[in-house]
């Protein structure tokens, strides 16, 4: 198994003292399971921004984290969950109107077809319902994903998950299809992709196996960034359909604006969904999730099964999604995510003309993955490559991380309040380490 930027006890270099008393202390109290990032952990005791700051007030640039998506500990955001959270926190069985205006609010951000929302804690709570959903509907077990895809840590999430490795074996009833890889696949990308899904179609009929469900994360941000050509997916979605199957679209890594010109991944594709799982993003860090869905899908679901989360969709957590939508709105992140993207792409692009291990440079809006290569002819993946990057970039105080199955590709999604400013601190850092990488 490919273990990307993962810390590694027996290989640690020179990690100061508190942090290893602190890396025992993690491993004697939360178990073997666990992982951490960087050669050197990073122990980050504030955040603001686009900056994370370790116990010496230190300033760390954060090129990571999806999940604080408006800035750590944006002070509407919190004002909204403090405030709230001293007036009334329960459950979804009682009567409340702030979570009938988050839900108002959040549904009219989708195309209307797609016209309710469930609300979950967990972007894998709510992959998990659509799975349920899509079996009611279409009478089916088999789902499609692709072969380096990350849903999820339910049970049955982690046998759709194939980036989770050798220790989570995919369910029987779960075909994958490789990534539409644009840097790879030759001819359309499109015809390619949809190809591969009605092959795993075909299997799964050969095997007995009624298809269910098609679901990708819209930008394939596991797989290693694919972003284009805008449209391809729709074959792929009208394959799954006339197979009797859904298309869910896991919008938890790519959606509420990251792609800079719409606020999901899957509007570059100009299709709708059938359902959208949403996560992390959703309340800026706060554990807030949801499943939109159309009608007609969840219908059979609705009337034969009762569903209840018990803090899926409380008050707390719906005013912390309500203070992000507010934040996306007002301080125009969409607009920022489409021209800080094109600065920072632009700026690989340059980097790309005087370093020729980066062979591929792709994404959309703050959603960007640079593909590391032996050589340009061959394309053959430089995952080690990419490791001394990523750690020589943590040497700088600039975080980082690496996908794809070679562990090669660059993925770059920083808070979208991520600044020009930012972006050229982080060319600058990656130039530096890249000049000094021997070959």
């Amino acid at each position: 198994m490919t273990m990307i930027n993962a810390y590694d006890p027996a290989g640690a270099g020179a990690v100061p003292e508190r942090e290893r008393q602190m890396i025992a202390r993690r491993q004697r109290l939360l178990g073997p399971a666990y992982r951490l990032f960087y050669e050197n952990p990073v122990h980050v005791v504030r955040g603001e921004g686009a900056r994370l700051y370790d116990p010496d007030g230190n300033a760390y640039l954060d090129v990571y984290n999806n999940v604080a998506c408006v800035g750590h500990s944006h002070p509407h955001v919190v004002e909204a969950i403090a405030r709230q959270a001293a007036v009334l926190n329960t459950h979804t069985r009682y009567l409340n109107d702030l979570v009938l205006d988050y839900a108002e609010r959040l549904l009219a951000l989708f195309p209307p077809a797609l016209a309710h929302v469930m609300f979950t804690c967990t972007g894998s709570e709510a992959n998990d319902l659509a799975l349920r959903i899509a079996r009611a509907h279409t009478g089916g077990t088999g789902f499609i994903v692709t072969r380096f895809a990350y849903h999820g840590v339910t049970g049955t999430l982690a046998g759709m998950s194939p980036s989770l490795g050798e220790g989570a074996p995919l369910g029987e009833a779960v075909r994958t299809v490789p990534a539409p890889d644009s840097y790879r696949t030759e001819g359309d990308v499109g015809s390619r992709f949809a190809q591969d899904v009605e092959a795993a179609i075909a299997d799964m009929k050969r095997a007995g196996i009624r298809p269910a469900g098609l679901i990708v994360d819209t930008i394939f941000s596991s797989d290693g960034i694919f972003p284009d050509p805008a449209g391809f997916l729709a074959p792929a979605v009208e394959a799954i359909r006339r197979a009797g199957g859904v298309f869910i679209a896991d919008e938890v890594q790519p959606g509420f604006g990251r792609t800079g010109a719409h606020m999901w991944g899957f509007a570059r594709h100009g299709i709708t969904p059938d359902m959208v799982s949403l996560g992390k993003p959703m309340g800026n860090g706060h554990p807030i999730a949801g499943l939109v869905v159309r009608p007609e899908v969840v219908e059979t679901f609705g009337r034969t099964v009762r569903y209840f989360n018990t803090f899926g969709g409380n008050p707390v957590s719906c005013a912390a999604g309500m203070a992000v939508l507010d934040v996306i709105e007002k301080e125009g992140l969409l607009d920022n995510a489409r021209r800080v993207g094109a600065h920072l792409r632009a700026g690989l692009d340059n980097l790309a003309q005087r370093h020729e291990v980066i062979g591929d440079v792709r994404g959309a809006g703050l959603f960007v993955g640079v593909e590391l290569v032996r050589d340009r002819a061959s394309r053959a993946p430089a995952g080690d490559i990419a490791a001394r990057l990523v750690n020589g970039l943590r040497e700088r105080r600039v975080l980082i991380s690496a996908a794809g199955p070679a562990g090669n590709i660059l993925k770059i999604r920083p808070p979208l309040v991520f600044s020009e400013a930012d972006a050229d601190l982080f060319l600058a850092a990656t130039d530096e380490v890249l000049g000094g990488l021997a070959p």
